[in-house]
């Protein structure tokens, strides 16, 4: 059974997911991707700021820290 696609800004501290998707054709698409934000790459929130945003992540090995209306781009399946 797969795990429901979700935004990555509906994750919270400590869950991870995998990156299935980025929403749109547009720069801020691109630049996302351009982070090392790309299908099939885990993911997983590290914590969030006081009034939820920006939102720390880790992938590839770094941190990254995002905006919720930049992380709600970017679908991800959870992991369990």
């Amino acid at each position: 059974m797969s795990s429901p696609i979700i935004r990555l800004d509906e994750l919270s501290v400590g869950d991870s997911g995998t990156i299935v998707e980025i929403v749109g054709n547009d720069l801020i698409a691109s630049r996302l991707m351009e982070m090392g934000l790309i299908e099939e790459e885990p993911i997983t929130v590290i914590g969030k700021a006081p009034m939820g945003d920006p939102i720390e992540y880790s992938v590839r090995g770094y941190r990254i820290s995002l905006r919720k209306t930049e992380a709600s781009r970017v679908m991800v399946s959870r992991q369990n």
